[in-house]
């Protein structure tokens, strides 16, 4: 269980302008152009960027070196699969025992994601893992034999995305997710697994997966994903098709994870619908909170009423004896196991506080695998005996030599903003990277790292940037949760909504005057960076705060909604606009035109580095081309880099280190010296 092409006309035209046709534009306004020195290295191309100093690698390799694993599940024979790289990118290993040699099982240059291993009471030996090229997202799902070590494909193989596999009990069907059919919905599909035969299962437009097949495999609960605030679950014939959605209290609500109990009747589910009052009205939910339900009984509970916090997930075992949930605690987690169907907490060992990823009963359900990440470590996988309440770690990732006692833990702050709740100021959660042992005196520049999503959170995991940052450059580093970031109520998930994008980044000015008034924070050397829609956020303070902030870090960020929702990928399109608002309405028209990035170049005059993947499916190389050429008709000098074997991110070893060192030298000169920006 696991805790989420092309310029419409007018842009291109104004992309195709040539050179010349623009810099007589920018004569005419009387702004000096710098000029592009572009450098194509295999499948990098960088321009303006100068060569990485030798003595900056160096420092940085050990750094550069970490490396973390995740758990995948349990094999029959009572190992763990596991991802963790040796090579460029993340592969699938086998552990069997604690900290026992990791055999490595698949050696491709690209990385796997989404590895499920089929149930132990199958016949079936191995595990289904999804793969896609150069980042562009279009997975296709492979099947790995344990005994003849071949891979098979078992999807299409075209340019369509496929994912979240999910084998009924006794492993004869697997359903997943895929957009085979119109390459915009995405559906569940059902393969039969000894023939091969795969059909569309639920074909009801929008996006779908599949949560877990009854015990007797006859029937499958689905969900149909809207928003981070909106989810429609049901339960579906799997011979027949025929779907039935549940009452959803309230008419609208999230939901998390959903799955049967032993019984195959009651179910577990994860939702923030509102609860009934005893005069039949519904209580507001703030938090997603673990419910059970037996229709045919009428029993409700909330399992969780009493936790003040989301839960993120969670999972029952085989057979049917215990039911595992983590809860997310201002960013912490926080483990839980219950007996069934008593639901009495069993007593777990203490766990290293920290952040747990996926996590998974070992088959004969005495054991439970769970991945443990923490700002001091990075993940590793440990296990639980249940009957001893002993944990026993499996993995221990290098760090690169270095010392990890000497890695920054951040402190939790919570700064004012400019509205107010309850007749208070709303204070934002960040956390605060804050270099140890600084000189009496010593005023310390720092980096702003805002998350994508934007219904995400930023959570106290290991950062080897903000490490870096820290203890070789002495710079702090803040990690803020503004409104719209998941963890924190459906309220405050919803305060950044559509018309109100640039509240959010209000937050971020609340920020820069929290960090005026730490005596030991140096506000006159401040920069900011972020990916995705963390990108948008960064273009957005230097577009608002720009006397205040040095330089910013742009990575496969938005620059104008209207055309990041016109040319993101289909099967994206109607749930970015549930976020964003549709830009294809004149109302939103207008707000898109106040608030992108590309369309006010000229009050961007910070430094900007711009990094981007040529095959980002979710925010297309376009949005960051039409930046840079926009900021640099201004007459500001713009670092641009583009990798054309990635997409949404950087998941190559070399990709990866190439633009981390990128960064640092920009960091190095841009916020460092003591030049005006």
């Amino acid at each position: 269980m696991s805790i989420r092409r092309t310029l419409p006309v007018a842009a291109l035209a104004l992309a195709c302008l040539p050179a010349f046709a623009q810099s007589a534009s920018a004569a005419q306004n009387n702004v000096v152009r710098e000029e592009v020195v572009r450098e194509e290295l295999g499948n990098r191309v960088s321009e303006n960027i100068p060569a990485i100093p030798a003595e900056l690698v160096e420092q940085l390799n050990r750094y550069q070196n970490t490396r973390g694993a995740g758990l995948a599940g349990w094999t029959r024979d009572g190992c763990l699969l596991i991802s963790t790289r040796f090579a460029e990118t993340a592969q699938a290993h086998r552990v069997c025992e604690p900290m026992g040699m990791r055999e490595q099982l698949t050696f491709y240059p690209e990385p796997l994601g989404g590895m499920t291993v089929a149930p132990s009471t199958s016949t079936l030996d191995g595990f289904v893992f999804g793969k896609d090229k150069g980042g562009d997202e279009f997975s296709q799902l492979y099947w790995f034999d344990f005994a003849s070590r071949n891979t098979s494909l078992l999807t299409d193989g075209k340019r369509t995305q496929n994912g979240g596999a999910l084998f009924s009990r006794d492993g004869s069907r697997m359903a997943y997710s895929s957009t085979a059919r119109n390459g915009t919905d995405t559906d569940i599909w059902v393969r039969d697994v000894a023939t091969g035969q795969a059909r569309v299962l639920v074909k009801e437009g929008g996006s779908w997966s599949a949560q877990d097949f009854s015990p007797d495999g006859k029937r499958l609960l689905v969900t149909k994903y809207v928003s981070a605030a909106e989810s429609y679950p049901g339960v579906v014939d799997v011979e027949s098709g025929k779907l039935e959605l549940f009452p959803v209290d309230g008419g609208k609500a999230a939901f998390g994870s959903f799955a049967f109990a032993p019984d195959g009747r009651a179910v577990y589910f994860v939702s923030d619908e509102p609860l009934r009052t005893d005069d039949g009205a519904g209580k507001v939910q703030e938090f997603q909170t673990l419910r059970y339900h037996d229709p045919a009984t009428g029993k409700f509970d909330v399992l969780t009423r009493d936790i003040p916090w989301d839960v993120d997930g969670f999972t029952l075992a085989e057979n049917g004896k215990h039911l595992a949930y983590v809860t997310n605690e201002d960013g912490i987690s926080k483990l839980h196991v219950l007996a069934l169907p008593s639901h009495r907490e069993v007593k777990l060992p203490d766990l290293p506080i920290g952040v747990i990823g996926g996590f998974s009963f070992s088959p004969d359900g005495k054991r439970l695998a769970l991945t443990l990440n923490s700002a001091t470590s990075p993940s590793d996988v440990y296990v639980v005996d249940l009957a001893g309440a002993k944990l026993a770690r499996w993995t221990r990732s290098e760090v690169g030599g270095l010392d990890a006692g000497k890695f920054v833990a951040p402190a939790l702050v919570r700064y004012p903003t400019f509205d107010q709740v309850d007749g208070t100021p709303r204070t934002i959660p960040a956390f605060y990277y804050r270099p140890a042992k600084v000189p009496a005196g010593r005023k310390l520049p720092v980096v702003i790292s805002i998350h994508g999503g934007p219904e995400s959170q930023a959570l106290p995991t290991f950062n080897p940037g903000a490490q870096f940052l820290a203890n070789e450059l002495g710079v702090a580093m803040l990690v803020p949760n503004v409104r719209g970031s998941s963890g924190y109520g459906k309220t405050y998930l919803a305060l950044d909504n559509a018309e109100k994008r640039e509240d959010s980044v209000k937050d971020i000015g609340a920020l820069l005057d929290w960090i005026a008034q730490q005596p030991e924070l140096d506000a006159s050397r401040v920069a900011v960076q972020g990916g995705s829609y963390g990108g948008y956020m960064v273009l957005a303070s230097l577009m608002h705060y720009s006397e205040r902030l040095r330089a910013g870090v742009d990575i496969v960020g938005i620059s104008d909604f209207t055309t990041f929702l016109t040319n993101t990928e289909s099967y994206r399109r109607d749930l970015r606009r549930a976020e964003y608002g549709d830009e294809r309405t004149p109302e939103m028209q207008k707000v898109f035109a106040e608030i992108s990035p590309a369309r006010h170049p000229q009050r961007i005059k910070s430094r900007l580095f711009v990094a981007q993947g040529k095959n980002d499916p979710r925010v297309p190389y376009t949005e960051a081309e039409q930046i840079v050429r926009a900021v640099r008709g201004n007459g500001q000098p713009v670092w641009y880099l583009l990798f054309n074997d990635e997409g949404h991110g950087f998941k190559k070893k070399a990709n990866n280190d190439y633009y981390g060192a990128a960064t640092m030298l920009f960091w190095q000169q841009h916020l460092l010296d003591n030049a005006a920006k």
